[in-house]
């Protein structure tokens, strides 16, 4: 099936910061409401040309932070909401969803993406069956109808970690890289990010040393059956965040009417699932999926983002794919920023437009191409394609 690119009017993140960081006191709308003002001045469009407003979000534990967005932003009464759980994935099948509107008629002008204030997610209790009994904490919902094939996610990251035979050393050696491509790249952020709260860029990154990693306690110790220590540091696992990341869509109609020269094109998604006890390795579907129905070899992308909650994930995606691991996440990835869980996969696809926006700027021909992946819990994956030229179209089997 060939669907018609999605013009892509403009794009913002947050800084991303730590769970009881910077952006603590933030609920989801107020993470959001500045990039939507970013997003409306950057197209040169009023709020009342909005339509629809789509978030992804994890932990709101209900409510419709989407509709308390789109007011919070003054895009007016009438605005319908959809707030999007897919959990890890939300972000971007949210982006997705506004496209589906997009094409369906129902909207000309859609804000998209997601929003996770983490330090502010609500307390979480099962209530008893029996009477008289006390409700039970619980940190994460079920995502399968198994117990047995719902591990937590450390443990699943283990689990893959032992199987794949995938080192500690592998392992803090990925994890440094990606500090120190995300602490270079910092200056080069500047335009993608709205500041907020005093913080202008990701609070997370350092500057680290092997040594200091090796020194650094298992936060899940396990070995391979060979004997391979293939336990997961502290720096190779993806710390709570928050922040959030939205995208402007728009038909072309609408850029028509507005007088507006799209920036890039929202080409396809895949959105897959898998196995539920190894759900980090879902974006590697994901990513297999789009190179077949976008016709667009991985290793040829101008940009390629993954958001890698754990460092033994990014191994095994560039193993499974044939990819160096420098040609992901050339900004350092969410293993350096951190994990907004409901925003990871939408901040993810704002990195890729910003990288093919500053590719635009050295070189002024040719078609720039860039792919967002994800996976979450639950086993699912989600692979988002874009491109930087007017009339794009791609194969969609």
């Amino acid at each position: 099936m060939n669907v018609a690119p999605v013009p892509i009017l403009a794009w913002a993140r947050t800084p991303v910061a730590p769970v009881g960081g910077a952006l603590a006191a933030c609920q989801p709308h107020q993470l959001a409401a500045p990039l939507v003002e970013r997003l409306l001045a950057d197209a040169g469009l009023p709020a009342r040309a909005v339509d629809a407003v789509v978030l992804g979000n994890a932990l709101g534990a209900g409510g419709n932070p989407a509709r308390v967005l789109a007011l919070a932003a003054g895009l007016g009464e009438r605005i319908p909401a959809v707030t999007l759980d897919s959990q890890c994935c939300a972000g971007l099948d949210a982006v997705t969803h506004a496209c589906g509107l997009l094409a369906l008629g129902q909207a000309q002008v859609v804000v998209a993406g997601g929003a996770e204030a983490w330090s502010r997610a609500p307390l979480r209790m099962h209530r008893p069956v029996q009477a008289g009994a006390a409700p039970v904490a619980y940190e994460s919902p079920a995502f399968t109808p198994w117990p047995e094939r719902d591990p937590d996610m450390l443990q699943a990251a283990l689990d893959a970690a032992r199987r794949l035979r995938l080192s500690r050393g592998a392992q803090d050696a990925y994890a440094l890289a990606s500090h120190a491509r995300a602490v270079a790249a910092r200056g080069g952020m500047v335009a993608e990010i709205v500041p907020l709260c005093g913080l202008a860029y990701d609070a997370y990154p350092r500057t680290m040393t092997a040594a200091r990693l090796a020194r650094m306690p298992a936060v899940a110790a396990g070995q391979a059956q060979d004997g391979t220590d293939c336990g997961l540091g502290t720096a190779a696992v993806s710390p709570r965040a928050d922040g959030a990341a939205l995208l402007l869509l728009a038909t072309p109609a609408a850029c028509a009417r507005w007088g507006l020269r799209p920036r890039a094109h929202w080409c396809g998604s895949a959105s897959v699932g898998g196995a539920p006890e190894a759900p980090m390795l879902c974006a590697i579907d994901a990513a297999r999926a789009a190179q077949e129905r976008s016709g667009w070899r991985l290793d040829a992308l101008d940009a390629l983002e993954l958001h890698d909650a754990f460092a033994a994930q990014g191994l095994a995606f560039c193993s499974a794919l044939g990819l160096p691991p420098g040609a992901v996440n050339r900004g350092g990835g969410g293993l350096a920023r951190g994990h907004p869980i409901g925003a990871s996969g939408a901040i993810a696809l704002v990195r890729v437009l910003a990288q093919l926006n500053a590719e635009r700027r050295r070189r002024a021909a040719g078609a720039l191409r860039g792919l967002a992946c994800i996976a979450g819990a639950g086993g699912l994956g989600t692979a988002t394609w874009v491109a930087m030229e007017e009339g794009a179209r791609v194969r969609m089997d």
